[in-house]
This record gives structure tokens, sequence and C-alpha cells, in this order.
């Protein structure tokens, strides 16, 4: 009798250890299942990646699709080169088919050049363009039917550049200017689908990105020489006595956490009324208080 028991009882604890292996994996599963997962395009430096690390620190599932692999383990790196066609869409269709949905995308890949119009290289400004908004366009579309499945968010990194003109660097206020534009448009396609896109812009922001600017030289310059240099060297003191790219990712994050987000929002208190005033003040003055403020004379 007792080895029948104790057969019994080895059983019965068999049974009870294998529903709790089951339950644990079945519980581990739909927590993998429900995980959200980010899509961060540009998150391996600057403003893109204080966003990675903020979403990631929230228990979010963070891909980053850049040229260079984010430093770090809580973020996994996807390469591509936004400014190939098709580079962006092989990147989000590898992360779809691992993450099955998307609940935030975050386009914060980005170019700047101080140059001329009059001798800026089509080569240069046409690369600006396909990784500014081009790229931008590439990745909504891809994600689109990933967003889709959960009613996701987009935000766009813009910037108040393009609001104003910037001198010497007006082929990226233009891109962003676009930028704000994909993002209007694209939340009236999307908004019925439950997916909304906004576009974030914030002002100087001290980042690398100061650092990695294509500044034309003299000999491109010509007679414009004095003035790139002064010009970019006002936009260099701005963006480093700037807002810390921890603060722009945190004013991503809450966008995208918005029940209803603006199409387009400002980011700091600063920036928000040099948005005002250029809209309700006329050009002539805008472009006035632009000019004194690059020592453009």
């Amino acid at each position: 009798m007792e080895q029948e028991k104790d057969a019994e009882n080895t059983q019965k604890t068999k049974k009870e250890a294998g529903r709790a292996r089951r339950g644990t994996s079945e519980g581990t599963d739909r927590a993998v299942a429900f995980r959200k997962n980010a899509v961060i395009v540009g998150g391996s430096s600057g403003i893109g990646r204080e966003t990675a690390l903020r979403l990631a620190s929230q228990g979010m599932r963070v891909y980053n699709i850049s040229r260079t692999p984010f430093r770090g383990e809580r973020v996994h790196t996807v390469t591509a080169d936004a400014s190939q066609e098709g580079e962006l869409a092989r990147a989000i269709a590898e992360v779809g088919e691992e993450a099955g949905a998307v609940d935030l995308l975050v386009y914060s890949a980005g170019f700047s050049m101080a140059a001329p119009l009059e001798y800026a290289k089509s080569g240069d400004y046409r690369y600006l363009f396909e990784v500014n908004f081009f790229g931008a366009v590439e990745a909504l579309r891809a994600c689109a039917p990933y967003l889709r499945k959960r009613r996701g968010r987009a935000v766009l990194v813009g910037s108040v550049g393009g609001e104003l003109p910037i001198p010497f660097d007006g082929f990226y206020s233009a891109s962003k200017a676009a930028l704000c534009m994909l993002a209007r448009e694209a939340d009236v396609e999307l908004r019925p689908f439950g997916v909304r896109v906004s576009a974030l812009l914030p002002g100087g922001t001290s980042t690398g990105f100061t650092y990695s600017r294509k500044i034309y030289g003299e000999e491109e310059s010509r007679a414009y020489s004095p003035s790139v240099r002064k010009a970019s060297a006002a936009l260099a003191n701005i963006e480093q006595g700037g807002m810390p790219p921890s603060l722009v990712a945190e004013a991503i994050v809450k966008l995208a956490e918005k029940r209803n987000p603006s199409p387009v929002c400002v980011a700091g208190g600063k920036n928000r009324v040099a948005r005002y005033l250029s809209r309700a003040l006329p050009e002539r003055v805008t472009d006035w208080a632009v000019r004194r403020k690059f020592n453009q004379g």
C-alpha cells in the first residue's frame, strides 16, 4: 500500500511540475506576444540613441536601424543606409518578420551641410534629401502594415529650422519643412486605421550632429566663404548651447504616448515661442531676425 501511495504521489508531483512548466511557458509567450516593439531609424547616436535608451528602460523591445551599430546590449541593430533606396524597407521587413508588429516608429536620421545655394553640389543636396526626407517616406511606407496591427504611432524628428531659414543650411531647412508636411499627410491617411503620425520639432540640440555637418571651405564657397564661416559658427553655438538630447527624447516618448497627438509639435518652450512668432510676424521681420542671429550683415 505504501508503495502504491508513493507511486501516486510521484505521479502527482510530475503532473503538477508539468503544469507549472506549461503555465510559465504560456505566461512567457503571452508576455512576449504583448511586449511593445519600437523601431528607431538613426538610433546609434544623438537624439535617436537617447530615445532608444529611454524606450528600452521602459521595457520596450527596441530595434535600431542605422549604418553604425548601437553601442550597448539593450538595443538590437539592423544595419541599413537610409540614403540607399530599398535599404530601410529591407531592414523594416526583417524587424517585422521577427517582431510581428510595430508599436512605434521614430525617424531620427539626418544630415546637414553648410553651403551656398549657388555652388552646392547636386550629389550633396540630393544625399541630404535622401537621408532627411525620402528615407522617412520609405520607413513610413514599410512600417505602415506593422503599425496598423497595433494602432501604433510614428514620430518624425524635424526641426524648428523647417519653420525658419538657416543661412547656408537651406537644403536642411527645406527637407525638414517637407518632413512636417509628410507627417501631416500621413496622419490624415493612417488615422482611420488607428495609427497617428507626428513631426516633433526640436531647436538647437547639443549632440555630435554639430561636428558631422559638411561645411564648404573657401574654394567651394568662393565669394560666400566669409558668410558661410560666420553662419556655420553661429549655428554650432546655437546647437551646443541648446537642449540636451535626453529632453528631446523625453518629448518624443511623451508625444508617442498621447491619445490624440498633434501632427506637428515643438520641443522646448523657447522653440514654441520661436515657431509662434515665425507664423505671427511678417516674413521680412523674421528673416531680418534670422540674418542678425547668424551674423549675416
